[in-house]
């Protein structure tokens, strides 16, 4: 009965690999600071599934501040606070998530493009 969600997937073998990078992935969801772990744990499958939805979520983050900034009115109160919001609670729960020691799935298509666009 106590089932998992399907946004959080298991890890593969290799706890040990998940262990040495929980203290660095999390700042993957910190802004820039992606480049942190990706600098620093090039060869780790954890910190690079971190590292990838984390450069897709400044993307986006980015996409909301420009659109949200060239709307007028709409776009500063509505599409830039409402995405602005939306962006910081993904990030959060990533954050959580890899201190966790968790391969969660990002939603909002972050997953899938990061997935597509990222083959490090």
């Amino acid at each position: 009965m106590d089932e998992a969600p399907k946004s959080v997937s298991t890890p593969p073998a290799g706890g040990d690999e998940v262990e040495k990078a929980k203290g660095t992935a999390w700042l993957s969801y910190v802004g820039i600071l992606w480049l942190i772990p990706l600098l620093t744990m090039k060869e780790n499958e954890f910190a690079k599934f971190h590292v990838k939805q984390g450069i897709v979520l400044t993307i986006y983050g980015v996409a909301v501040g420009v659109v949200g900034g060239a709307i007028p009115f709409l776009g500063w109160f509505i599409v830039a606070p409402v995405g602005s919001i939306i962006v910081l609670v993904l990030a959060i729960m990533g954050l959580i998530n890899s201190l966790g020691g968790k391969y969660w799935k990002c939603p909002l298509g972050v997953a899938p493009l990061a997935e597509k666009w990222f083959k490090f």
